[in-house]
């Protein structure tokens, strides 16, 4: 389900600097962090949304995230993008 929530977004930010600046600018309704990615990056992303109060979705795989995303790699993070 989660992933077709990012397939279906119009607008989307993949990465943690385009997902961080689309949470600091608050025009992201939500996050989706992939359990498989580096916690290190991650639980910054975390902290940033629940400080934010953007609510996180885990998914199980970075290969998947990236290709609900429409790109060839994986991906640690991912953001729906209110314009």
């Amino acid at each position: 389900m989660s992933y077709e929530k990012v397939k279906q977004a119009a607008n989307i930010s993949i990465g943690m600097k385009q997902t961080a600046r689309a949470v600091e600018m608050n025009k992201s309704s939500e996050v989706f962090v992939a359990k498989d990615a580096d916690p290190r990056i991650t639980i910054k992303m975390v902290a940033l949304c629940k400080k934010e109060g953007v609510p996180v979705t885990y998914v199980d795989s970075m290969k998947l995230l990236g290709k609900a995303c429409g790109i060839d790699v994986g991906a640690a993070v991912a953001a729906i993008v209110n314009e």
